[in-house]
């Protein structure tokens, strides 16, 4: 059993990460096996997250004061938090994919560049195209307009020319 200074330790640990991290997923792990949770901690290191288990009232402890606090109160049975300071579509995906392949893991609660959201919303969250995918979507939506103007532009000249050629093979300019 920890004593109090160990206690305040991984309260402050917990804090200093919880203040870095805008991401935060809160899971359940219940009847998570060792080979399992070791499989997990490499998919959330795979996403650029960080996986760590918490005691609930330790964790609301630490979360207070900051954008976590009020994801982590009044939490209830076996309690895992997994936290980003990037991506949090990447992390959202790698672990919608594993409680897919293990139904003991289960989602509790999350927060997104600093914003609470539902269970629901992290399913959404999941099925987001990749970031690369929506950038090259936006870049086509702005291109477009460019591309159909300068095609409307020449379409002109080219049907000038086109017109001239005809009078000139006919003979209709002498």
């Amino acid at each position: 059993m920890k004593n109090k200074d160990e206690k305040q330790k991984d309260i402050d640990a917990l804090r200093r990460d919880l203040e870095r991290s805008k991401n935060l997923f809160v899971t359940g792990y219940e009847k998570l096996r060792v080979n399992q949770d070791f499989e997990l901690r490499k998919v959330v290191r795979g996403a650029g997250g960080k996986y760590r288990v918490v005691k609930n009232n330790l964790a609301e402890i630490a979360s207070q004061g900051t954008l976590a606090e009020q994801v982590l109160k009044g939490l209830r049975g076996m309690t895992s938090v997994v936290y980003s300071e990037t991506d949090p579509v990447a992390l959202a995906k790698a672990l919608t994919a594993y409680a897919k392949a293990n139904p003991t893991f289960t989602f509790k609660a999350g927060m997104v560049e600093g914003r609470a959201i539902d269970i629901q919303a992290i399913n959404d969250l999941a099925n987001m195209p990749p970031k690369e995918e929506i950038f090259a979507r936006l870049l086509y939506l702005i291109n477009a307009p460019a591309q159909r103007l300068v095609t409307a532009v020449n379409a002109v000249g080219r049907n000038l020319a086109v017109v001239v050629d005809q009078g000139v093979k006919e003979n209709k300019f002498a």
